[in-house]
């Protein structure tokens, strides 16, 4: 027998070659004892056949039976159908065994085994082609060819019944025996032998490749799940053993660990001493012991150590001081430190990580934390208030409002909390009207006012309360005002304004209430409000009706009749949802005023075509609060003014600001880039006014809404500036003049030159009237707005005698006045960008203004360069007054009231002094003389300090990207300015403006996105995520810009690098902020882009979900009727069941189209 089926030849060779090969037999096997057994075999299976006397179970054996036809058949049936499905179940297992073993088995012994396993099913048909044979024509024997059948259902069969194998197994014959168990059966690896020489010797296999057949597994990218699980598990720290130096060179690197250990000992189980000791101890039948195999100290164990001491640390903590609520808040923070590291909550061994990290066990711990603080702390406010917002993923609306109610209930002296409270039922859609929000505003404005009258005895005024509830009534207008309830939000702030300047003295000592019901009869009476013509006031009306009333006065020939509505539809041939658009925007832009009718034209309240123009005392006077503070009463004016979309300067408080802003002009910086160092910055923070509702991109005319809208605001200056005096009212004038100012540069920068002549006309002809009043004819503001006027309209030597005449009256102030230093700093930036200093040579003008400001005395007409004596001791002025500026603040004394302005100022002045004498570098140095000096000291007012700084931060840039512009200079210097900047001030936009727009430059974009990842974690502010968007947009229009042509054709010169993705990923992560999720203009953007992208149906799920935080906000609905046409029925309707207001129904369109 041999032991390899391939050598079978070979062994029975003759004896000479058997020497040779003789490891190739196999001696313990006995052929003999086979060939015995292969004869006995077949002996006893012979007999059987021939006697007949007993039953085989071959399909092929006729089966002897005396039994009746009857009994027979049915015994015949089951045997047959039992037999069919023995067999069926064999063949599959048959197959499914060899598709198991495939073809990677050897040649020879494959076919063997192939042959062997075969038998059975060859035998059966091979006998069925016999008995076809040998029954041609018979229709029984006939079937057999196709199924098995028992041999005594054919009736026409004699004979002997045998059958023949005419495929011969060669195991039958190697192996002397039939059975199965007795072939050898091994598996070939390879196409070689062992024994032979592969460089001479090789053998050539019959049958099948012999190559394994490699399974194909489908590569997991790094995205699916099983990925992310693997990326999510903490690795292993992996340290270097530190070893002692060594001075001489290695030839290879030592492996530690190896080397040093000592070989294992020889045993009668490892004679060759190769084994390892856990191989040793498993050859024994032993396991390692307890201690061998747990790890020494791996890393988990260390890191769960030191949090479960943290986690004992904290428990410590909260037992020894219950009261400490900052202590209960970071411990519910540390919740989320502890999830994300394995193992430390485990509830089993072997608990997947998913279940561990889970965000619901996360919470339910947090809110377990939470309840514990409230127990011992009950009259927390930020507690509770924690608890309910963690309460949104558990509880419904409806038991969500209840809960608010209770804590607004025990609570109603807490400004933040109603601030909350008011956002909340804001953005829940399902229960959002703006009647019910409005009634909501009126409550808590109501509520607060007797707080502070002392009504509540219960709950004492809280600090801070007037202030807050000044944001709450400006949250309360730009809310009416986004809903499209313009005419209600101007009626709040007429109604504000004289009932805080113009309140009669009989009711000053009333609480609100009582105020408030005297002020409705005059509300009702008629007379003209506050930006209305003929607008005397409260206290007037009150007076006059002591005496028996006005003299009715006949109306003014002089008044213009309004404008002709029926052109609102000019072509009807425009699709209807263009046209319906089109209609709104154009009554938002003129139906932004209260309808009240003219008693001079006899007109009464039922001429009014629009019921919801005209404004009740009912829907304000809840809302009417006491302004005290003169500080809140000018602001009050100034935010008036800019909800009207004059650039007064006032800035929305933060609490409110990311509510109002629908407006994406917070990126418009084309007209601050041109001129960095003399362009104001116009722009109203994103924050739109009344009248204008235009679509997300579009730009607007900055003047008033309307004819009536600039009447409007000339009305209010009018009545505002009789009530204020000193440097409120010189604010209140500059904010006028720059409001012209602001047309004249839109029509400089869209080149309209005849509406350009008239608006030039009338604004010089504003700034004259205002500059021959007594008491601005000393303001320096005044003077400096009217000679940037004529500078930018052309007339530079106007321009330079306004200055000089304004700088010939300023005596001796020289720097200690920082209105006289703001208008030399204007003077000698515009001389500057000019004619900017190059090769080294700074403009002379410039120079010879600044060196005028050390001077105590009038300064001269400019007659060429300035000599270097002059600007010797200008420079010493400079630092000695700012050294004394510095010093002042050092001091015990705080100093005046504007010593933070005239550090400013002054700095600025000696910046740009230094950039035009010395150099760039030289203006840096003075910005960090300043900034060292306000940022490490500590002063008791940190907004005055903080903005200082900002704004000589806000002039350092841009004298650097000035000098960009007029020279060749690296950016890297800009870059880490801004980036320093904008760590101190995330909020800051013009930085964020000059930041992205120097990025845009950058072909790598790698630096910017990790610099913006930074910000947006490290504040809650959200235009680090606005401006981040923003920067990803201009370069993907960068890249589509040179990937098309004419906007048709695709050119792939620039891969996209996943852009697309990486902007809607950042629209994700913003939305998901605290801030971003109620800001309209963030959602504005993301539809946008959606849209832009062409997938309408993430466009339409974006929409919704907008609506579902924002559900107040009317422009989100205008940009969906204009980015699905189709929806447009189901969008109106939707503002109609939300209140807000539409002031063209579709039926009156259909009229207007008929």
């Amino acid at each position: 027998m041999a032991l390899f089926p391939a050598f079978a030849g070979v062994a029975e060779a003759p004896d000479g070659g058997r020497k040779e090969l003789d490891w190739l037999s196999n001696p313990s096997f006995c052929v003999g004892a086979i060939t015995s057994l292969s004869r006995q075999s077949q002996e006893a299976t012979a007999a059987p056949v021939s006697e007949g006397s007993l039953l085989t179970r071959s399909p092929l054996k006729s089966e002897p039976s005396d039994e009746s036809d009857t009994n027979r058949k049915p015994r015949e049936t089951s045997r047959k159908k039992k037999k069919e499905k023995k067999k069926k179940r064999k063949l599959l297992r048959h197959k499914k065994t060899k598709r198991k073993r495939g073809s990677s088995g050897s040649g020879g012994s494959e076919s063997d085994t192939d042959s062997e396993k075969d038998r059975p099913s060859r035998s059966v048909g091979d006998s069925k082609r016999e008995s076809e044979k040998q029954n041609q024509g018979n229709n029984a024997a006939a079937d057999t060819g196709r199924h098995c059948v028992w041999l005594e259902d054919i009736q026409a069969l004699t004979g002997e019944t045998f059958r023949m194998d005419k495929k011969p197994d060669p195991a039958n014959w190697e192996y002397k025996s039939l059975y199965r168990g007795d072939v050898a059966r091994y598996k070939r690896k390879g196409d070689s032998c062992l024994g032979l020489n592969p460089k001479k010797q090789c053998l050539s296999w019959e049958g099948t490749s012999t190559e394994k057949r490699r399974s194909h597994k489908h590569v997991e990218r790094y995205f699916t799940k099983k990925s992310v699980g693997l990326m999510n598990v903490d690795g292993l720290a992996v340290s270097r053993q530190p070893g002692a130096p060594s001075s001489e060179p290695l030839s290879f690197i030592p492996v530690k660990g190896v080397d040093d250990a000592a070989p294992p000992a020889t045993s009668w189980l490892n004679p060759l001493g190769i084994y390892d000791q856990a191989t040793t101890q498993w050859l024994q039948g032993q396991g390692p012991s307890e201690q061998e195999s747990r790890p020494p100290d791996s890393q988990p164990d260390r890191e769960g150590a030191l949090l479960k001491a943290r986690v004992e640390e904290f428990n410590r903590k909260v037992r020894e001081n219950p009261r400490d609520t900052e202590l209960w808040m970071a411990f519910v923070a540390f919740q989320d430190e502890v999830m994300r590291r394995p193992g430390l909550y485990a509830v089993e061994e072997g608990e997947p990580e998913t279940r561990k990290r889970s965000l619901r066990l996360v919470l339910e711990k947090k809110l377990a934390i939470l309840e514990r603080a409230i127990e011992s702390n009950p009259s927390s406010v930020d507690l509770k208030l924690a608890k309910l917002k963690l309460c949104t993923e558990f509880w419904e609306p409806t038991t969500l409002l209840k809960e608010w109610q209770k804590l607004i209930f025990l609570h109603p002296n807490n400004t933040a909390l109603w601030q909350k409270y008011l956002l909340f039922c804001q953005s829940q859609f399902s229960t959002f009207s703006v009647s019910k929000i409005q009634s909501l505003y009126g409550k808590c404005l109501s509520t607060l006012s007797a707080v502070r009258d002392g009504s509540i005895v219960s709950h004492p005024e809280l600090p801070g309360t007037e202030e807050a509830m000044f944001a709450l009534f400006l949250q309360q207008c730009h809310f009416l005002r986004q809903a499209g309830h313009t005419e209600k939000a101007v009626s709040l702030f007429q109604a504000m304004v004289d009932f805080t300047f113009f309140k009669p003295d009989s009711v000053k000592g009333l609480p609100t209430k009582g105020q408030v019901e005297f002020f409705e009869p005059f509300w009702d009476s008629g007379e003209p409000r506050a930006g209305e013509k003929g607008a005397r006031g409260w206290r007037a009306w009150m007076h006059q009706q002591e005496r028996g009333g006005w003299v009715a006065v006949g109306p003014d020939d002089d008044d213009e009749e309004p404008e002709d509505e029926d052109q609102e539809i000019r072509d009807k041939t425009l699709p209807r949802w263009q046209i319906w658009l089109a209609a709104e925007r154009s009554r938002d832009h003129r139906h932004w005023q209260p309808w009240r009718p003219d008693k001079a034209r006899k007109q009464t309240e039922e001429d009014c075509e629009d019921p919801e123009r005209q404004v009740l005392f009912d829907d304000l006077g809840q809302s009417l609060i006491r302004l005290s503070s003169p500080d809140l009463q000018f602001q009050l004016i100034a935010a008036f003014l800019q909800f009207l979309g004059v650039p007064s300067g006032f800035r929305a408080p933060a609490s409110c600001l990311y509510l109002a802003m629908d407006e994406n002009s917070i990126f418009d910086n084309e007209l601050y880039n041109e001129k960095p160092l003399t362009l104001p910055d116009l722009s109203c923070s994103g924050v739109g006014c009344v009248g204008h509702m235009e679509p997300l991109g579009g730009r607007r005319w900055p003047g008033g809404p309307s004819r009536e809208g600039e009447e409007f605001i000339r009305n209010v200056f009018h009545l505002a500036l009789p009530l204020f005096a000193g440097r409120e009212r010189s604010q209140l004038c500059v904010s006028w003049l720059r409001y012209e100012i602001t047309k004249v540069i839109w029509c400089l920068h869209t080149k309209d030159k005849k509406r350009l002549k008239s608006q030039g006309k009338n604004c010089r002809k504003l700034a004259k009237n205002l500059l021959k009043e007594p008491d601005n004819r000393n303001s320096f503001c005044l003077w400096q707005q009217y000679a940037l006027l004529e500078w930018l309209l052309g007339n530079t030597e106007d321009a330079r005698k306004v200055f000089d005449a304004a700088l010939g009256t300023a005596g001796s102030r020289g720097l200690e006045d920082p209105e006289l230093c703001e208008l030399g700093l204007l003077y000698g930036a515009l001389e500057a960008e000019l004619s900017p200093p190059v090769g080294g040579a700074a403009p002379a003008r410039a120079v010879h203004v600044l060196t005028g400001l050390t001077e105590r005395g009038p300064c001269g007409a400019c007659t060429g360069q300035v000599s270097a004596v002059h600007v010797l001791k200008a420079r010493k002025a400079y630092e000695h007054a700012l050294q004394d500026c510095l010093g002042e603040r050092r001091g015990p004394d705080p100093g005046p009231r504007d010593r933070f302005s005239r550090l400013v100022s002054l700095a600025k002045c000696f910046m740009l002094f230094q950039y035009l004498t010395v150099g760039v570098h030289a203006a840096g140095r003075v910005y960090e003389q300043v900034s060292a000096e306000l940022r490490g000291s500590v002063s008791a007012e940190g907004a005055g300090l903080e903005g200082a700084l900002e704004a000589v931060t806000l002039m350092h840039t841009s004298l650097l990207r000035f000098h960009g512009r007029v020279a060749a200079h690296p950016l890297a210097p800009l870059r880490e300015a801004l980036s320093e900047a904008l760590q101190l001030y995330p909020g800051n936009q013009l930085l964020w403006r000059a930041y992205v727009q120097i990025q845009s430059k950058s072909h790598s974009a790698s630096r910017t996105r990790r610099f913006f990842h930074a910000i947006t974690r490290s504040t809650k502010l959200l235009e680090p995520w606005l401006f981040a968007i923003e920067a990803e947009r201009m370069r993907k229009r960068l890249v589509d810009a040179v990937q098309r042509v004419d906007g048709r054709e695709v050119h792939a010169t620039l891969p996209e690098t996943g852009l697309t993705h990486r902007i809607r990923a950042l629209f994700e992560s913003a939305v998901r902020s605290d801030h971003g999720s109620q800001c309209p203009l963030l959602w504005r953007m993301y539809l946008s882009f959606l849209v832009s992208l062409g997938n309408k149906e993430r466009s339409k799920g974006v929409f919704y979900k907008a609506l579902q935080n924002c559900p107040w906000a009317k422009a989100l609905y205008l940009d969906a009727v204009e980015y699905f046409p189709d929806e447009m029925q189901e969008v109106v309707d939707l503002m109609t069941e939300k209140e807000l207001r539409v002031r063209l129904p579709l039926e009156e369109l259909e009229l207007l189209l008929e």
